[in-house]
């Protein structure tokens, strides 16, 4: 049975769903994008610097529950204009052990919430020992 979670560090989704969902073997992260942190406004604008706030939140839900970056077996990642991709990768790529990178789509899309620039969306697959029966939001 899948457990819903929500951050609270984050603001309470506006949509209809949860920041993080886990099953038996995986987690699964919703979009999440600079505009959605708190203090990220300043840096909005700037691809690498979004990519890292993203990174550094999506380390801090794993974290929450009990995973870690090297966990991630899928990245979607959506851009704002694809001619800014190298500034992603390079950012990206920091929080990853080369070449053990996760599967990943970059598509262009022209509109993001808040005037965010990179959303990331995410599975991580959960250790064959966790236990967890956990109920944090």
């Amino acid at each position: 049975m899948p457990t819903f979670h929500n951050d609270a560090t984050l603001p309470t989704p506006t949509f209809p769903g949860s920041h993080v969902v886990l099953d038996d073997r995986y987690v699964y992260l919703s979009g999440l994008t600079a505009a959605d942190i708190q203090g990220s406004e300043a840096i909005l604008g700037d691809v690498g610097e979004e990519t890292r706030w993203i990174m550094r939140r999506v380390q801090h839900l794993l974290d929450s529950v009990d995973c870690e970056l090297a966990d991630i077996v899928r990245a979607d990642v959506h851009l704002t204009s694809l001619e800014k991709i190298h500034e992603l990768d390079a950012a990206y790529a920091d929080f990853f052990e080369s070449p053990h990178y996760p599967a990943r789509t970059c598509t262009q899309s022209p509109t993001l919430l808040d005037g965010a620039n990179v959303e990331i969306t995410l599975v991580a697959r959960r250790s064959d020992d966790d236990d967890l029966a956990v109920n944090r939001g």
